[in-house]
């Protein structure tokens, strides 16, 4: 399961392509964009790569949806400055449609909604994490539909497997709203047990103690589908629940009824 929070350079997987857009799945562990010069290979680095042709023709690399480094799933891409402009303009005016899974603790009602502003806690309270969001008055609007698509017993607890629709993009905003609902998605070092927990992974790694906590090497979330229109067609790519989320599942007993 170490593998899924830090891959050995583990590639991404084409889901499909247009003379426009690319969509790739993205595995947990890949960072999307370099942090620093000497860093691990990223997902930009390789479309980097994939593309080198159009890159060379005037074309470039432009990610419309980033995700998170140990989130997993769909990302699409431009290779065009022109069609970075139309997917960006169509992301901003709530024309691209984001389907996410997670795996979350307990068991949530069939169907929920959270409609509440977030902020980065470090404008409004003491935090150590700097990117550490929150559910606060002062914060930016947000709102996130779910449903639930299983659930099940483990010698844990209960756990849940939720599809999410974001009708706002915020940072961390369906890990935040699940927290903030009371069911926190297993694995999550900031929102989940407790943030001692992503200053605990940073200084030492995964190690039992934190496995024990978090059950999950990584936040069980994963970008599952992306709707766009283009062109005037309706353009779908899709990503089925990754190995270490399905394992997870597997292992418990399904609820009945």
């Amino acid at each position: 399961m170490g593998s899924d929070v830090n891959p050995d350079q583990e590639e991404f997987e084409i889901l499909g392509e247009t003379p426009d857009l690319l969509a790739v799945n993205k595995p947990a562990g890949l960072l999307v964009h370099p942090t620093k010069p000497d860093g691990p290979r990223t997902l930009w680095d390789g479309l980097r790569d994939l593309l080198r042709y159009e890159i060379a023709n005037g074309g470039q690399v432009s990610l419309i949806n980033r995700l998170d480094r140990e989130t997993s799933g769909v990302v699409l891409v431009a290779k065009s400055s022109r069609a970075a402009r139309t997917a960006a303009m169509a992301m901003q005016e709530g024309k691209i449609q984001k389907s996410y899974l997670a795996v979350v603790c307990g068991w949530p009602d069939q169907e929920f909604e959270v409609e509440a502003p977030i902020i980065r806690l470090g404008e409004v309270g003491e935090t150590t994490i700097h990117l550490q969001r929150a559910v606060h008055p002062s914060g930016a609007a947000a709102h996130t539909r779910f449903r639930v698509l299983s659930r099940i017993e483990r010698a844990e607890g209960r756990f849940a497997l939720v599809a999410a629709e974001p009708l706002t993009g915020r940072t961390h905003q369906i890990r935040v709203h699940l927290a903030h609902a009371g069911h926190p998605v297993v694995g999550d070092k900031i929102y989940g047990p407790s943030p001692d927990c992503y200053l605990e992974f940073i200084r030492t790694g995964w190690t039992p103690a934190l496995a024990e906590r978090l059950l999950l090497p990584r936040h069980a979330l994963h970008s599952a589908k992306l709707v766009l229109e283009w062109n005037g067609l309706p353009m779908i790519w899709s990503s089925g629940l990754p190995r270490d989320m399905a394992a997870f599942l597997d292992a418990g007993i399904p609820a009945s009824g």
